[in-house]
């Protein structure tokens, strides 16, 4: 998504005082909720790191920037990526991505002295991949440095958190966005946009991928769900009609970010009486969304699951039969 990231003011700047001090440290974590354009600052501080007086650079593919992210899911997938067409992708960045990368720190960098490790999401590694990758934290060939993007850091091991220095991305602000969404969703309807704003939770890639899945009836349905409940399942059932029987994994995730978002816009809303409930769900919310990508969820259930949540933070939850 090509778009002005406002909220990159403070990340670059303590990336350049880094660049200019002393030591730059090996490994950094890129923290922060999804959609805050952390992939888009790994790869121009990677580029920014690599760069050398008098080596030219290409604009293109860098041979020094090495990125490790989700592998088409199977054979039909990959040679969609490779038609340009959109894809699906494996559930976890494996533990044989870590140890093809390893193999290329055997040697020197191509073109200068450093070379960048993009890791996008960490978060999303095999337990065997973290591992692998945390002797390499450990042991960093010279002139090598690693950029773990991650969008739940809690996710990632002990060890390769107390090795790696934490660079935080804040959230944006709703009147930053809305402008924003002007500019990037110009033909969308505007209470769309608004919803998307309201939904986004501080997030500008999460409100244009409301626009992009067309997730507007189903925020409408999640604020009746929080609202009213659902005594009847009658909103459960639309919810998941809104969703559809066959939603990819990648659809699924948006739903679940929406979901929860709508229970943390929530509490501002609510009293003393029902705080506790808004509470509960949210942090069940959160471990189901974790917990997602990783287990083999049956997608009907899911949806239940999404639902009843939301009913049962609702002030009419106890008369709801959930």
């Amino acid at each position: 998504m090509n778009a002005p990231w406002l909220n990159h003011v403070q990340p670059w700047r303590e990336w350049r005082e880094a660049m200019n001090g002393p030591r730059m440290h090996h490994g950094w974590i890129l923290a922060g909720k999804q959609g805050l354009g952390k992939r888009e600052f790994a790869e121009q501080a990677a580029r920014m790191l690599v760069a050398e007086d008098g080596i030219e650079q290409p604009t293109g593919t860098h041979p020094d920037i090495f990125k490790l992210t989700h592998l088409p899911k199977d054979d039909k997938e990959e040679k969609k990526r490779d038609e340009g067409k959109p894809y699906e992708t494996k559930r976890n960045i494996s533990a044989a991505q870590i140890r093809g990368m390893q193999q290329r720190l055997i040697t020197r960098p191509t073109l200068g002295s450093r070379r960048v490790i993009i890791v996008d999401p960490a978060d999303d590694m095999e337990a065997s991949a973290s591992n692998a990758l945390l002797k390499s934290l450990e042991e960093p060939p010279q002139g090598t440095y690693f950029l773990l993007v991650a969008h739940r850091p809690s996710r990632l091991l002990p060890t390769i958190r107390s090795r790696c220095r934490v660079m935080r991305f804040p959230l944006m602000k709703q009147a930053e966005i809305a402008r924003l969404m002007i500019e990037l969703a110009p033909q969308t309807d505007a209470k769309a946009r608004e919803l998307a704003v309201m939904s986004c939770g501080g997030s500008l890639g999460a409100a244009v991928t409301f626009i992009e899945q067309g997730l507007a009836p189903i925020a409408a349905v999640m604020q009746a769900l929080i609202t009213q409940g659902d005594p009847t399942f009658q909103l459960r059932g639309q919810l998941a009609k809104e969703i559809g029987p066959r939603a990819k994994r990648e659809r699924m995730q948006s739903v679940l970010d929406l979901a929860r978002s709508t229970l943390a816009d929530q509490l501002g809303k609510v009293g003393d009486a029902n705080r506790a409930n808004v509470i509960e769900g949210h942090s069940a919310m959160v471990e189901l969304a974790a917990q997602a990508p990783t287990f083999n969820f049956d997608p009907g259930l899911l949806v239940v699951e999404i639902g009843t949540l939301l009913a049962r933070a609702a002030p009419a939850s106890e008369r709801a039969n959930v």
